[in-house]
């Protein structure tokens, strides 16, 4: 079987980085981890080629080579899903999809046009799917509610990936977690009992990347890297070891649960094995609104003192907010703002509440008829929220509208960068040096002439970084990079802005409608 793996587009969204990306001649920030391993579930004797359209576009050569076009998406990536959809069926080609929009909503590409549906996970249902083409069948829908051991998983195949592409690689733990969030649905897709690979598993992983050249920053996708402590400490024992044996190739970043924070032993693990950064999922300040959504975990313990933990551990925090909880009060963006200001947190991103489908928040509000009709499906931070709130939604947008804007003003967010770093714990491991890159060269050069020359950043840029550089040395290379960061947020607020201003016209349009036929 000759198999075309299609990624398809996302649109701009928060990590996007098209700005920073630039700077460094890259495409995209992150692979396709999901197509890469179906490609390594799948039969051996198969051929096997791989587009990201964030990459490139397919060519009329791949269309016409393949018999079998394969798509996984995530629900950001809606539009060009069924977009490529349609193209390959105009071709008159065979298609599957998978992943997770496709498990969620499983009706919609059905009628987009695929041919099989392969739902759930693959290490069930893609046996399932080569049985029945075997069998000469040409369309299905391959379901499981069974949750598969990831020992089993194969090295996903990184060798059909074009990268230079790409900034950084991704790898998989483990899937699940252990917590309950309304909102969440990442316990609907892999449950909350937490499987793990084995350390031995993840290190071949990390042999093969190695192996192809890789050299740059790994991100570890689970949805909670410290679901299973007991695994994941086992793991980062081993890693250790790894690193330390293959001079430190590999800088990790990761998700975890904000109970780090009360485990310094597995945080020192980590900065021994040149882990960075973490993003958490912190939500809200506001107590009512975590335990209405069942966010427990985050109200065991003070979140400004868990973050500081984490920042002098020598983990750069990363986190997500949310607005838009029901009986939340008003200025709730405001308080996340203060929030974030507080616990000098870099990079915050801060959403509107979305309801996913299948979620605990969906089936309550379907029962309360709150779902909202013919609303946007690819959702990310800049889709007006798609359910009817317990406040006006005139005021959610606008509250999010400017707490995103004052985040990302530059002044601002080299100030909080700058109280981050100045207390972030020092790395506790020594890469051997290398010489820079001319392309790294000229984007630390386009970084300082814009922040440090061009802008009215001018005098804080240089004096937070001599001072980073005389009270914390060890980081100095890390907060530059931070500080190019809001590159991309500048551009991206403006987007953020533009497109909820838009939506938000759109629904006080319709709202008026309503009323004028009432």
């Amino acid at each position: 079987m000759k198999a075309l793996l299609i990624y398809p587009l996302f649109p701009p969204t928060f990590w996007s980085y098209e700005k920073i990306l630039e700077l460094v001649n890259r495409k995209v920030l992150l692979p396709p981890l999901g197509l890469i391993t179906v490609a390594a579930i799948l039969p051996s004797d198969w051929e096997f080629k791989l587009v990201d359209r964030n990459i490139r576009n397919v060519t009329e050569t791949e269309w016409q080579w393949a018999e079998l076009v394969i798509f996984s998406a995530m629900i950001v990536q809606q539009q060009d899903l069924i977009s490529q959809i349609q193209q390959a069926k105009r071709r008159g080609k065979l298609v599957a999809v998978g992943g997770p929009y496709a498990t969620s909503v499983p009706d919609e590409l059905q009628k987009a046009g695929a041919d099989f549906l392969v739902l759930d996970e693959g290490e069930i249902t893609l046996p399932l799917f080569v049985e029945a083409l075997n069998r000469g069948e040409t369309s299905g829908i391959f379901r499981t509610t069974e949750k598969p051991a990831v020992t089993e998983t194969p090295i996903p195949r990184y060798d059909l990936l074009e990268l230079d592409a790409y900034d950084s690689m991704s790898v998989q733990f483990s899937r699940g977690c252990p917590f309950q969030c309304e909102f969440c649905d990442i316990i609907v897709l892999y449950g909350r009992k937490p499987r793990t690979k084995t350390p031995e598993q993840l290190l071949r992983e990390l042999d093969y990347l190695y192996e192809l050249g890789w050299r740059r920053g790994v991100f570890m996708v689970d949805d909670n890297f410290i679901g299973n402590k007991r695994n994941v400490r086992l793991l980062l024992k081993e890693l250790k070891v790894w690193q330390a044996n293959h001079g430190y190739p590999f800088k990790f970043n990761t998700e975890a649960s904000i109970d780090l924070a009360e485990d310094p032993e597995l945080m020192e693990l980590m900065v021994e094995c040149n882990f960075d950064a973490v993003f958490l999922g912190i939500e809200t300040p506001d107590q009512e609104s975590l335990e209405l959504t069942k966010k427990f975990q985050n109200k065991r313990n003070s979140l400004t003192e868990s973050v500081e933990k984490i920042i002098t551990a020598g983990l750069r925090p990363m986190a997500g907010f949310i607005i838009g909880f029901d009986g939340e009060k008003k200025d709730a963006a405001n308080r996340i703002v203060r929030f974030v200001e507080e616990a000098a947190i870099p990079t915050a991103m801060i959403s509107m509440l979305q309801v996913l489908p299948n979620t605990a928040l969906w089936n309550r509000l379907e029962k309360e008829g709150r779902l909202r009709d013919n609303v946007k499906q690819d959702i990310n931070q800049t889709t007006l929220i798609n359910f009817v709130p317990t406040r006006p939604v005139e005021d959610i947008a606008e509250e999010y509208i400017t707490a995103f804007w004052q985040l990302y003003e530059p002044e601002v967010f080299l100030d909080r960068t700058y109280r981050c770093f100045l207390k972030l714990g020092a790395p506790k491991c020594q890469p051997p040096l290398k010489i820079p890159h001319w392309i790294e060269i000229k984007a630390l050069a386009i970084v300082i002439w814009r922040q440090g020359i061009k802008r009215q950043t001018r005098w804080q840029f240089w004096h937070h970084l001599f001072s980073i550089i005389r009270h914390n040395p060890g980081v100095w290379e890390h907060y530059l990079t931070i500080c190019a960061h809001n590159e991309h947020f500048l551009e991206y607020r403006q987007i953020v802005k533009r497109e909820i201003e838009r939506q938000l016209l759109n629904y006080k349009s319709q709202q008026n409608a309503v009323l004028t036929s009432l």
